[in-house]
């Protein structure tokens, strides 16, 4: 199951668990729009409704796919402002879908797999849940506690078999980033921090799903696997002159 299927990096992820044979539920809360990915996957794939910050939801989505082999999330929001123009109802709204919603999935689905001997979980973090922009500081926090909490879920599901991974990209053409892409000098900032000198496009992010879910990484578990474009590794880098 692909949470978050209908649009950007799920979409992208569930159409690459498809081609490498795999049933996929590509559930998102916009039905047709999983529905259309779901379409594009082929044959084997279906589509779910689902609104992941509804606990009653999420139980019932886990009580209806108890045999479920990998589990992906990618259902994320922001809203870019400093910490002393944040409103309190922004703060609940993305720490509920980035934070809150990612425990509510763990909970309800990794026990199934934990009974049936094994599983995978992979949630989608961020290059912020290790370093900080301006302007990102509630949704550096989620993606920081997301991380902490996969790591501890791969902990305590591991001994049944249970491998829960996170994925940390870079800056990625997405709905969310929409916004700041349509700004060129947005764009060529953010694209100068990578060692590859772009953003990357949701499809190659789609490798690094794959892998986690398969047996490639059968030993791979409580790990964050970074696709930033060197992002990181370049982060604060001084260029000298000849």
């Amino acid at each position: 199951m692909v949470i978050g299927a209908g649009s950007g990096i799920g979409r992208e992820s569930a159409l690459a668990l498809a081609a490498h044979g795999a049933a996929v539920v590509c559930a998102d809360r916009n039905v047709d729009a999983a529905a259309e990915t779901a379409r594009l996957a082929g044959s084997l794939a279906s589509a779910y409704g689902l609104d992941v910050t509804d606990v009653e939801s999420v139980a019932a989505a886990a009580a209806a796919n108890t045999d479920l082999d990998s589990l992906v999330f990618t259902a994320a929001t922001n809203v870019r402002k400093r910490i002393a123009d944040y409103t309190m109802e922004e703060f609940d709204r993305v720490v509920n879908l980035n934070l809150r919603a990612s425990f509510s999935l763990i909970r309800a689905f990794a026990p199934a797999m934990a009974a049936r001997g094994g599983g995978t979980i992979t949630g989608f973090a961020s290059i912020r849940a290790t370093v900080v922009e301006p302007g990102q500081g509630v949704y550096a926090a989620t993606k920081a506690g997301l991380v902490q909490l996969l790591k501890t879920a791969a902990a305590e599901f591991g001994p049944q078999g249970v491998r829960v991974n996170a994925i940390a990209p870079g800056v990625v053409e997405t709905p969310l980033t929409a916004q700041i892409k349509s700004d060129p000098e947005w764009y060529q900032a953010y694209a100068s921090k990578s060692a590859l000198g772009r953003w990357s496009r949701p499809e190659e992010l789609a490798g690094a799903v794959v892998y986690l879910c398969s047996d490639a990484s059968s030993f791979v578990t409580g790990s964050t696997l970074t696709v930033d474009g060197g992002w990181t590794a370049i982060d604060g880098r001084f260029t000298p002159p000849a």
